[in-house]
């Protein structure tokens, strides 16, 4: 049985443009590995059966589209061990089938190639084919057109998920975006965001990155006030984050958030 880690991720920028003609937004987006993670297990089976977390569609809706890209039967006994909180914005599921993806592709006969496997997780979901990737990406189009970026990784992360923030739909969060026509300037944003990585040497860098366009929290400005370097919400939240240079200051500030939400202290992670 093959076995990875499924690993979260933030957006350490997410800056959101107009409704592309396939119904998606123009996004630009900077996706960033946390050692925060899931485990998955696959192995062939006569059958396709997913267990452990009965919530799941997505690995099996990804182990069904690999199975019709390879044109094999959907063989496969997945296990999941969830650890990252779901619907929280860290990309959990997203995570789960990339992993699933890239377990079952390696028992195939003839594995698909990595460009037709990014394609299958393409259309799973716009985050997917990140994490078939290593290290930070750019995510740009609909979030899938990835470009490798060069950024410090010697931080601590604290996260923190708030006590009953149930997270809206995807297209709730958009629809909302759109309404108060969160897409002017979209051009400048996106040039800002350029502007800011081409000059990040450091983590304290990061801090110059816009912030998110989709969602925001009050405890990002807490996360600041206990020395948060960057603050700010991932992808369409809930789950909040801030960046620190010392890992005593990242402990502190997720001790002392706990009682409003569950807190995790991680750091980056390059590969699931």
């Amino acid at each position: 049985m093959r076995r990875a880690p499924a690993t979260a991720k933030l957006n350490l920028a997410l800056v959101v443009g107009p409704r592309r003609d396939d119904g998606n937004h123009e996004v630009t987006t900077v996706y960033q590995r946390i050692d925060l993670c899931d485990r998955l297990a696959i192995d062939r089976a006569p059958e396709l059966r997913v267990e452990g977390f009965a919530e799941d569609t997505l690995v099996r809706r990804a182990l069904e589209a690999l199975a019709g890209a390879a044109r094999t039967e959907a063989g496969w006994r997945a296990r999941i061990w969830k650890r990252i909180p779901v619907a929280s914005g860290l990309g959990g599921g997203s995570s789960d089938a990339a992993t699933a993806l890239r377990l079952a592709n390696k028992t195939l006969d003839r594995p698909l190639t990595r460009k037709r496997l990014r394609d299958v997780a393409a259309k799973l979901g716009a985050d997917v084919p990140f994490f078939l990737t290593s290290g930070p990406q750019l995510g740009t189009g609909d979030g899938t057109r990835l470009e490798q970026l060069d950024l410090p990784q010697d931080y601590w992360v604290a996260v923190v998920l708030p006590n009953g923030a149930g997270k809206q739909s995807t297209q709730s969060v958009y629809e909302a975006f759109d309404a108060r026509d969160g897409a002017r300037g979209y051009r400048s944003r996106r040039a800002e965001l350029r502007r800011a990585l081409a000059a990040v040497r450091r983590p304290a860098d990061l801090a110059a990155l816009p912030p998110n366009d989709l969602a925001s929290s009050p405890l990002v400005d807490e996360l600041r006030r206990r020395g948060a370097l960057r603050a700010d919400v991932s992808g369409a939240g809930p789950a909040v984050y801030g960046l620190f240079s010392r890992r005593e200051e990242a402990q502190a500030a997720a001790d002392a958030l706990g009682p409003v939400g569950r807190s995790w202290l991680t750091v980056p992670a390059w590969y699931g």
